[in-house]
Parts: structure tokens; C-alpha cells; sequence
């Protein structure tokens, strides 16, 4: 048997230029669209949805596997990679129920295939910081760690990346039932430009803000207290349909900071369900000890 198999979901987001080699393998969630069902990032990819989510009166939904659809996953995984161990590492279980199947499928795994071991680990978050993860956990395998060595490392890249982002409308995260604590900023503050946070595997409200310019302005000054001096290892821009915005906090990052490594991610389909248009964010972590 082969070391490992690492596995994620597709809210995972990895940089295109890092999932070109990584043979991480990933498990497609769904979204359902006009009384059709797709992959995502299989059968619709971002552009498609973008531009048919501009124009569409329909609002899509999303779905996550069952834990048979899990199960079989898995083992397809531990045919197809050789192993007979596998680490997944999952969005959320604050955020979807693709933890909770995945759960369910490890449990059922235990009963049918013995031989078969499976270790789960809650990212606590979705998009470029769990695509963080799930690189750090290749990285620490690809090392030689152990697998109980790279849950290890996986959790502590969890505990030291930082997820700042602004959304144009808190509309989507609201339809979509993936708001949060950020509910109290609902009502009346629908037309705020609020600046967020993942905490405790929740989206949380950082501050109010009022305008785009003045809330990337907040995510700048946010990024750098939480710097407090430091240089960011690795830092990745996600974002949905927010070309020109990007531009603007790109050069206000390059004035500022030299990350060893730069990404940009598009939202996936599932993500930019509930993000919605206009989503820009920032994740990002500091220290050096880590693969």
C-alpha cells in the first residue's frame, strides 16, 4: 500500500496552479439550478454560473453528498490511489452537512471495510483557507509525516490563517441560510457593505461599513493588525465577479507586504451561492515553521 490519500470537497478552492500537480481528490458538491442538478467544477464551472447568475431569475441552491455518496467516494479513492488510509479535511461543519456525511460515511466504513482507515478533520472554514489546509496537508505527507503528524499540521494551519472579506450584499449569505452571526447586521443594514470573518466555523460580522471603497479600505487595516509587523507567508485573493476591486486591493496589499506566495481564486459554484457577486476576501498566514 501507497502513503495516504488526502481528499477535500469542492468548496476547497485550490489555486489553479497548485491543483495542477496536487493529487489531492476531491468530492463535488451539488447545485441545483432550474430543476437541474450539477457538480461543482465538474458538470458548471465558475464562468458558466457567474454568467447565468447575472441574468437568471432563478436563485440556485446547494447540496452536499449523501453519506453513501460519501462512502462510495472513499472507496473509490482507496482503490484508485492504492492506500488503505485516507485523510479527508472538509469545509465547515457550521457551514454544510458535507462534514456530517462524510462522518457518517466514515462510520459506515468502520462496519464494512475494517481494513479501511479514515480521519476526518473540520477545516472550521470554506474556499482559500481550507485550500490552505488541504496543501498543508500534502505538503506534510509528500515530507514524510505521519498521518497523525499532518492532522497535527493541518489543525495548526487552521489556527494561524486569517480570512477577512467583504461582501456587496449580504443577500446571498442570507438566502442561503449560511449567514451566520452576521444576522444581526440584517434588517434595515441590508444595504451595508459589512467587512467578515470566519470564527468558531461561523461567518461573523467584523465591522459596518457603509461603502465598497471604505470597507476594502477596513480589510486592509485589518489584515495589517493582525500582521502587527509581520510579513504573510502565503496569501491567496478570492473572489466572485469582483475584477475591478481585486485590482485596487492587489496594489494596496503590494504596498504593504511580500508574501512568498500569491494566489487568486474564483469562488466555485457552491461558494459564490451564498457569497454572491462581488465577494472579495484575503486569507492569509504568518509563520514560517510549518511544510
Amino acid at each position: 500500500m501507497s502513503k495516504f490519500a488526502i481528499v477535500s470537497d469542492s468548496t476547497v478552492n485550490l489555486p489553479p496552479e497548485y491543483a495542477e500537480t496536487s493529487d489531492i481528490v476531491i468530492m463535488p458538491l451539488v447545485v441545483h439550478w432550474g430543476g437541474e442538478s450539477y457538480l461543482d467544477g465538474v458538470t458548471i464551472d465558475a464562468e458558466t454560473f457567474y454568467a447565468r447568475l447575472r441574468t437568471s431569475k432563478d436563485f440556485p441552491s446547494t447540496s452536499q453528498p449523501s453519506p453513501g455518496e460519501f462512502m462510495a467516494f472513499l472507496e473509490k479513492v482507496a482503490e484508485e490511489k492504492q492506500t488503505d488510509t485516507i485523510l479527508g479535511v472538509i469545509v465547515s461543519s457550521e457551514m454544510s452537512g458535507t462534514f456530517s456525511s462524510a462522518v457518517q460515511a466514515q462510520k459506515m466504513l468502520a462496519e464494512s471495510r475494517p481494513d479501511l482507515r479514515i480521519e476526518l478533520v473540520d477545516s472550521r472554514c470554506v474556499s482559500i483557507p481550507l485550500g490552505f489546509q488541504a496543501m498543508a496537508a500534502e505538503r506534510a505527507r509528500n515530507a514524510g509525516m505521519t498521518i497523525e503528524e499532518t492532522i497535527e499540521v493541518v489543525k495548526r494551519r487552521g489556527a494561524s490563517t486569517h480570512t477577512i472579506f467583504a461582501v456587496d450584499t449580504l443577500e446571498f449569505l442570507h438566502r442561503g441560510g449560511r449567514i451566520g452571526g452576521a444576522a444581526r447586521l440584517l434588517g434595515s443594514a441590508l444595504q451595508l457593505k459589512p467587512v467578515l470573518t470566519f470564527a468558531d466555523g461561523r461567518i461573523e460580522p467584523l465591522e459596518k461599513v457603509r461603502s465598497r471603497t471604505k470597507s476594502l479600505k477596513r480589510l486592509i487595516e485589518i489584515v495589517e493588525e493582525r500582521l502587527d509587523g509581520r510579513q504573510p507567508k502565503e496569501l491567496g485573493y478570492v473572489h466572485a465577479e469582483a475584477d475591478a476591486d481585486l485590482v485596487k486591493l492587489r496594489a494596496m496589499v503590494d504596498e504593504r507586504w511580500t508574501p512568498e506566495a500569491t494566489y487568486t481564486v474564483v469562488m466555485t459554484p457552491v461558494v459564490g451561492t451564498h457569497g454572491g457577486p462581488g465577494t472579495l476576501g484575503i486569507a492569509f498566514y504568518a509563520e514560517d515553521d510549518l511544510p
